[in-house]
């Protein structure tokens, strides 16, 4: 049973036996005191420590303070001449605090257990093949290169590619979704997933440090360093808010009993009022459901597969009235194939190897789909000072000729005049052009497909309330323009360079309309400064560059559109939660505060204002785990 729990019924049992005690046999109020200081000190002890402990660290106004200070005075204030003994009033406020506390601890484990079973993703051990013999090791004794064993059951402990075996993963706990994977040899696998069916071989490419699933639990454990920004105004109304409601208090308890006939008798009656004030005006209902509801919130975005990494990208989300959409990657599947090659001065397979040697090191999606189409490296040439430049293509040296591959400005660059093809224009997709030498010497067509919810994703966005929806790549404008038409996006930027698109970007947000918000979407490397500069910048994590993941504020393991209309809704239902809770304990407080003043509620109704309050924000601020 919870310790905490204990202590309750333990003290709750005590406070019925002193109660029934002091009420059967006569004795002195010291003697009583004694009685009830028993259940007291059981269930307020720790809170007497932290508040003499704030007092020691000179920061003593918070919530502890203040139910210390009322609740001492309630016991005390039976010795005062002409007062009325409260012991039972001063054991009940602390007892009803700490249930207060146990509602806190529940709902806050039940965000943590959330997010713990997104963050269950890390193995403990990994069986890595070295030698003849596989052995059982710690995964972050495993180097890169080596060949580790998946069997059946057993999670995926390091990022790597498939060398030997066919299997179906459960890529759950990284993206929320339960529809299995498949993969086979040649295939990316991603650490944290879990292995459904066969043995496979895998080699690893990433270290432990920085692999997928250690990058996950990094960004989550970081998430609460970021405050909202009601977060971060309750923090500081707290400690505003305190030290005045202590003043008050005193002026309460001293001021008044001057205008009484008798300022003893007076002061016994306004001290019960001023610590009926007290009471009522801890701002505990404040101070943890607002966090806890945004703590809430990250949970729940978790279990979709969308790693928010603070409050404060909560409060952007919700107002985001302008989307920017990278294509290659974020719109569409960003796997490449190659539809066609037209060559101008070589024969097409001379070509496509030529484009293939000279793409043979990048990461970028179309280099891999001409690596596809030609698989042979092995052929003797050699490939030398290799140089990509950013938003053109690749250049290098290929048996000592000079080859330049990439988009027309790339052509520009190298000096070859780019010739008109008439069997491309009705192809729809990306043209890449190669020149030998600075002479023009074909193109290959090669093509991807939108993603299959990129046209859902843009009409949940307009349903939502974003106006405006921008798609910035540095592909063709022909294939944008296609690409933007089929999905319904509202304005097309192509042939950019990542410079561009920070512009781009820069422009969009100094037209946006007071309150609103703009957000950058995008995977790749040449992302990440568009993606850190947007008001919140929204990764796609599972195939996504590191770099990108890095940058961005909010980041979506299963590279799925939708999910940033499921991300604003979770943002949106979240402020909703943490507003209604403010408003709430305000108004209630408020009201008994001026009943307290007025002598018209007593320590009861007090305890309702406080621990009530906070126990009822508390349970409301749970919603927030229940998203859709």
């Amino acid at each position: 049973m919870n310790k905490k729990l204990l202590r309750i019924i333990m003290t709750a049992v005590l406070l019925l036996g002193a109660w029934l005690l002091t009420r059967s046999v006569p004795m002195p109020l010291w003697g009583q005191l004694i009685v009830y200081l028993v259940p007291y000190l059981l269930i307020g002890h720790d809170v007497l420590a932290e508040a003499w402990e704030g007092i020691r660290e000179g920061d003593p106004f918070d919530e502890d303070f203040l139910m210390a200070v009322a609740t001492l005075g309630a016991l005390l204030i039976g010795f005062l001449p002409g007062a009325e003994t409260q012991f039972p009033e001063a054991v009940f406020v602390m007892l009803f605090f700490q249930v207060g506390e146990l509602f806190e601890d529940y709902a806050e484990d039940k965000s943590r257990d959330s997010i713990a079973k997104m963050m269950d993703i890390r193995p403990d051990t990994a069986t890595v093949v070295r030698g003849d013999k596989e052995q059982v090791v710690a995964p972050d004794t495993v180097a890169v290169g080596e060949t580790i064993v998946i069997r059946p059951g057993e999670k995926v402990p390091l990022d790597g590619v498939v060398t030997r075996g066919a299997s179906s993963l459960n890529t759950l706990a990284l993206t929320g979704e339960s529809v299995p994977r498949s993969v086979k040899e040649g295939d990316d696998i991603l650490s944290g997933c879990v292995n459904l069916s066969g043995v496979i071989q895998v080699e690893v490419r990433k270290s432990f440090g920085e692999s997928t699933a250690a990058k996950i639990i990094q960004l989550v454990e970081r998430s609460s360093e970021n405050k909202s920004k009601s977060e971060t105004f309750i923090h500081k109304f707290a400690h505003v808010y305190t030290p005045i409601v202590v003043v008050l208090a005193l002026a309460l308890a001293f001021i008044p009993p001057f205008f009484c006939e008798r300022y003893a008798d007076g002061f016994a009656l306004w001290l019960y009022r001023a610590l009926t004030f007290l009471v009522v005006s801890c701002p505990c209902a404040l101070v943890i459901s607002v966090p806890l509801t945004f703590f809430g919130g990250i949970g729940g975005a978790s279990r979709h597969g969308i790693l928010i990494k603070g409050g404060n990208y909560m409060d952007t989300l919700a107002k985001l009235r302008t989307v920017v959409f990278d294509k290659t990657g974020t719109l569409t599947k960003g796997v490449f194939a190659v539809d066609a090659v037209h060559p101008a001065e070589l024969d097409a397979q001379e070509l496509l190897h030529l484009a293939a040697h000279v793409e043979r090191h990048s990461t970028h999606p179309i280099a891999a789909a001409l690596r596809e189409a030609y698989p042979d490296e092995q052929d003797h040439c050699t490939i030398e000072q290799v140089e990509e430049i950013a938003g053109q293509g690749v250049r290098a040296l290929v048996n000592g000729k000079v080859v330049c591959v990439g988009n027309t400005k790339m052509m520009e660059t190298a000096g070859a005049h780019v010739v008109a093809c008439e069997m491309c224009k009705d192809q729809r997709g990306t043209v890449v052009h190669v020149s030998v030498n600075g002479t023009y010497a074909g193109h290959v067509v090669i093509s991807d497909q939108v993603k299959a919810d990129a046209a859902d994703a843009l009409r949940e966005l307009k349903h939502l309330g974003v106006g405006h929806t921008v798609m910035l790549t540095g592909d063709q404008e022909r294939v944008a323009e296609h690409v933007a038409h089929s999905i319904g996006i509202d304005e097309v930027h192509a042939g950019l360079l990542p410079a561009d698109k920070v512009a781009q970007v820069e422009r969009l947000l100094g037209g946006r309309a007071a309150g609103a918000t703009l957000a950058f979407v995008g995977d790749g490397i040449n992302d990440a400064p568009v993606l850190a500069r947007a008001d919140v910048g929204i990764a796609m994590g599972a195939l996504g560059s590191d770099a990108a993941i890095e940058a961005a504020d909010v980041v979506l393991m299963d590279d799925k559109p939708s999910k940033i209309a499921t991300a604003i809704r979770i943002a949106r239902h979240t402020i909703r939660i943490a507003h209604e809770n403010v408003w709430f304990a305000i108004l209630v407080k408020v009201a008994i505060l001026l009943l307290a003043a007025c002598g018209l509620a007593g320590m009861p109704l007090a305890v309702f204002g406080d621990v009530g309050v906070m126990v009822l924000a508390v349970l409301n601020a749970t919603r927030a785990l229940q998203t859709r």
